[in-house]
């Protein structure tokens, strides 16, 4: 069992919903991620996504692809990344978190070092859930049992296009939670149609048994705490990668935990 399970659990029983923060590895500075890391669990957060940069993004919007080419440039790939993820560990044991990203750089991983290195590696990091934009789940059985096997969740994307068929694909290899693309596009895009999560959410548990996380869109404490009213957690990326876009780096870790702490209580109000 990963630690999002215990965590998801423990929330459920305090009648609370999880806060989910993005940022991507590497950004705005090289060597800032553990901090903010730490910075994002003290304003609140339950569990962490970390995005893996990534050259040809599909689902990611011109904000986190900036993000992404930024890190890029500073040489963050999934090698950095489990490292950071190591560093945050000295310090956390107990904060769940989740690399999100795409097939190619796991594959590239594998390819170089053997296969299953990449589950190997990290589960040894202190990984607990994957997420993989372009695994599809019927694809992915093998690849859950594997993370299953290291205490890590596979987590699986459903968007409003999402079928009764696909939800039911997803049910039986996804674990962790799953997370709905509240838009029809990539994150940051759009404005939000709470009513329209209002209505798919219940459609989506009537095949899949695991929480049910709702981002792209949400960007504010309003957002949020409406979106927390039907969802068992909120994501947030887009909104915190422009926050930091531009600070000194003094200021990004004081800036996300400030953010967030707004976000909790808004959550927990």
């Amino acid at each position: 069992m990963s630690r999002i399970e215990p965590v998801m659990s423990a929330l459920l029983a305090q009648k609370r919903k999880a806060l989910i923060p993005y940022v991507t590895a590497g950004f705005p500075f090289a060597d800032i991620t553990p901090a903010l890391m730490h910075g994002m669990v003290a304003g609140g957060a339950d569990v962490i996504e970390l995005g893996v940069p990534f050259s040809d993004p599909s689902a990611d919007g011109p904000v986190i692809q900036k993000a992404g080419d930024r890190a890029l440039a500073f040489g963050i790939g999934l090698v950095q990344v489990l490292a950071m993820v190591r560093e945050f560990r000295l310090k956390d044991d107990r904060t769940p978190v989740v690399l999100m990203g795409y097939a190619n750089p796991i594959e590239a991983y594998d390819f170089k070092r053997g296969a299953d290195a990449f589950v190997r590696d990290a589960a040894a990091a202190g990984i607990d859930g994957i997420l993989v934009v372009d695994y599809p789940p019927e694809e992915c059985v093998d690849f859950a049992a594997k993370l299953r096997a290291h205490n890590m969740d596979l987590i699986f994307l459903l968007a409003p296009t999402s079928t009764p068929e696909r939800m039911a694909q997803v049910a039986r290899v996804a674990s962790g939670y799953v997370y709905y693309v509240s838009l029809k596009g990539v994150t940051g895009s759009g404005a939000l149609d709470i009513e329209a999560v209002e209505t798919m959410l219940p459609r989506i548990r009537e095949h899949v048994s695991v929480p049910v996380g709702v981002g792209f869109g949400i960007r504010d404490a309003v957002t949020a705490r409406a979106i927390s009213r039907v969802a068992d957690a909120v994501v947030i990326g887009s909104k915190i990668i422009q926050l930091i876009d531009k600070q000194p780096r003094e200021q990004v870790v004081p800036v996300v935990r400030e953010f967030l702490a707004g976000i909790r209580a808004a959550l927990d109000a």
